[in-house]
């Protein structure tokens, strides 16, 4: 344990709006909407780029977003284009075009697989399992050639703590994914995956956990920026 992770009084208590320096927190991000023609299929760990429209639309969200965040973080994204683009546009919003963005593939979305790029429509007819009510398939669910959501949240876990181990007492901007961020979610609070996939997590939406002394809580979940900038 680092000295860092115990850098917070009793409790633990958050009495100000501001959060406290010093502890190892996560800001995961959700990447911005995909383009219309991925929407209307099941895209999951495809590389589908993002709607130019809706980022032309929502560039004070990003503005928001870069206001929000601390200017000192670390910063990592999915290898994916989408959450890549992401970080760039919010980069460029605020004052982070000088920090560098490291790829963690840890943080991709879930792989559907050989069900990649199957239409909504057909997309129940394939499972061999009920899906979860918030998701499109169950946490037990294991796609042909690609993993279950159980699968996402081992490596998710994994990449939490050894990024906080890695960068403990400091602050960590991961843009990523719906799935990988409810993994996060389900890591943090020590929860079933099919649990956390009722949360809602939507397009640049901020969630944010932390590690203090070596337990995870949750500070916030789908906080939304504002679009108005």
């Amino acid at each position: 344990m680092t000295q860092t992770d115990q850098a917070v009084p009793h409790g633990h208590f958050l009495d100000t709006p501001e959060l406290p320096r010093g502890i190892t927190r996560f800001w995961l991000i959700r990447h911005a909407v995909v383009e219309a023609s991925a929407r209307k299929t099941m895209y999951g760990a495809m590389d589908v780029p993002l709607c130019r429209d809706a980022m032309a639309s929502q560039q004070g969200g990003y503005a928001a977003l870069a206001r929000r965040l601390p200017s000192d973080a670390v910063w990592y994204t999915s290898p994916l284009q989408r959450a890549r683009d992401t970080a760039a546009q919010i980069r460029c919003a605020g004052a982070f075009t000088h920090v560098d963005v490291t790829v963690d593939p840890r943080f991709i979305e879930q792989s559907i697989g050989e069900w990649h790029g199957t239409p909504h429509d057909q997309f129940l007819s394939l499972l061999r399992l009920p899906p979860n009510p918030f998701w499109s398939l169950s946490a037990s669910e294991l796609p042909p050639g690609g993993e279950s959501m159980l699968d996402v949240c081992a490596r998710v876990s994994h990449g939490l703590e050894d990024l906080a181990n890695a960068n403990a007492g400091q602050d960590m901007v991961v843009v990523s994914h719906g799935g990988a961020i409810r993994a996060a979610l389900s890591h943090a609070l020590a929860i079933h995956p099919d649990i956390a996939l009722r949360f809602t997590i939507q397009n640049l939406s901020i969630s944010i956990i932390e590690r203090i002394n070596g337990l995870w809580r949750v500070v916030a979940v789908n906080e939304l920026p504002d679009f108005r900038g």
